[in-house]
């Protein structure tokens, strides 16, 4: 069985884990422990691969909310290669360009992801916290991107 995630690695962000039509999501969890127990779970159900969102700061963040983030992602990516799980890291511009042209301006492609990954996945309860690890999952699931990593396909990162 083989399980794909999706990671929007922000504390605001969310975590998916998709299986074929079965697909769990929640927000990102509040501790290392309770992040380390969602990756634990799907690796005992069935071989996973993930996709991590590689995010970077941006000018005018706040030196506290840029650590934190920071300190997420690193989470997630030391969480993922210490579980043997098969990761890579897409840009956002990478993995939005697969679901076609968005809009501009940031509230309202936030809106639109949203509105789409309700779409695709129409029996759960998509919000904007979950919606990019929601698509960032079907991203994978569609493309394999860590195959095309490993096998020297693809200019993603992975690890």
């Amino acid at each position: 069985m083989k399980i794909y995630i999706g990671i929007d690695p922000g504390k605001s962000g969310g975590v998916c884990f998709l299986n074929g039509d079965d697909i769990r999501v929640c927000k990102c969890p509040a501790t290392i422990h309770d992040m380390v127990n969602e990756i634990e779970i799907a690796n005992d159900i069935g071989v996973c691969s993930a996709v991590v969102e590689k995010v970077h700061s941006m000018p005018g963040q706040g030196v506290r909310s840029v650590w934190t983030f920071a300190e997420n992602y690193a989470h997630w990516c030391a969480i993922l290669a210490t579980l043997k799980v098969r990761y890579v890291l897409v840009p956002p511009y990478t993995w939005m360009k697969f679901y076609g042209s968005m809009p501009k301006d940031k509230r309202k492609r936030k809106n639109y992801l949203k509105q789409l990954a309700q779409q695709l996945y129409p029996n759960i309860k998509v919000t904007l916290a979950t919606a990019d690890a929601i698509l960032l999952a079907h991203y994978l699931q569609q493309t394999d991107a860590v195959e095309a990593v490993i096998n020297g396909n693809s200019s993603h990162t992975t690890s």
